[in-house]
């Protein structure tokens, strides 16, 4: 039986998605023991950067990421990200256990409608593959409209310091970097066939590094802000949703469900929304004892 590209990128970011997972639980953990002090988002990573654990946790999510690029190598954007949103149903016990918590039977009905969501988007969707690298005159659009969105939200994050909705909002900008990285390690992958020397020439390569330094850093003052319910399923579901945009809106990505299908693919972003909405706010029984 032949398998399909599909098949194979499915495999690589599922991987991913558990490697990045435990990662993240690590990085978490070690965002909110590094000091006691009230930090900003440069001072916390270069603290972070004297942690053991926050290292090992780097370790894995690298090798999370490796996995990805090697999805991304054989399929479309839409489908490595909506995959990769799967980070959440693996991290959250895992939090969970390491903190001494437990998840609530509403946590796993909320990550529950997620994972439904992806697999209706994967399936219903079946995304296509585009191009893997465009022209700068496709990405302009996308920094004057990301960009304005992505600093409103780190305003608001810095307004509403000490609450739990900072979280989410850090997790929303840091997710949304993440999305932006997949597409760029998109044009990255594709020369490295090329050479050293043709991938050091590509003039994606340096803003892909800023990207996931950029994205690092303010994942670890997301998972500072809040519990992990809080900011990983913000970075967990807007990574896929921008990936997914960006992916179809620059690189030609498309989405075939056919004439009915499209209801259904309505209906799983819908959901995907409303399970975020309904994580961020599970924080108070996540910090509940018992």
């Amino acid at each position: 039986m032949a398998v399909h590209r599909s098949d194979i990128a499915s495999v690589f970011a599922l991987g991913a998605a558990l490697l990045i997972a435990v990662g993240d639980v690590f990085q978490q953990r070690s965002a909110h023991e590094v000091t006691d002090e009230p930090v900003g988002h440069v001072a916390l990573l270069l603290r972070l950067l004297r942690d053991k654990r926050w290292w090992l946790g780097s370790l894995v999510a690298a090798a999370g990421f490796g996995l990805q690029a090697v999805a991304l190598g054989f399929g479309s954007v839409v489908l490595v990200q909506a995959l990769m949103a799967t980070s959440l149903l693996f991290a959250l016990p895992l939090s969970a256990r390491y903190a001494g918590r437990r998840i609530t039977r509403w946590q796993w009905v909320w990550a529950g409608v997620l994972a439904a969501a992806v697999a209706v988007i994967v399936t219903v969707g079946d995304p296509s593959e585009g191009q893997s690298r465009v022209g700068l005159e496709m990405w302009l659009p996308v920094i004057a409209t990301l960009g304005p969105v992505l600093v409103l939200c780190l305003v608001a994050a810095r307004a509403l310091a000490g609450k739990p909705v900072a979280a989410v909002l850090l997790g929303l900008v840091s997710g949304s970097l993440w999305g932006l990285f997949a597409v760029l390690t998109k044009a990255v992958v594709d020369q490295l066939g090329q050479g050293f020397w043709a991938l050091l020439k590509t003039p994606e390569l340096f803003p892909w590094a800023a990207v996931a330094v950029a994205a690092t850093t303010l994942q670890q003052s997301a998972f500072r802000a809040g519990t992990m319910a809080a900011s990983l399923p913000a970075v967990a579901v807007s990574e896929p949703l921008v990936g997914s945009v960006l992916g179809i809106a620059v690189l030609g990505e498309m989405l075939r469900p056919g004439r009915s299908g499209w209801v259904g693919l309505g209906v799983a972003v819908g959901a995907m929304v409303v399970s975020i909405v309904a994580l961020a706010r599970s924080e108070v029984v996540a910090d509940s004892p018992g």
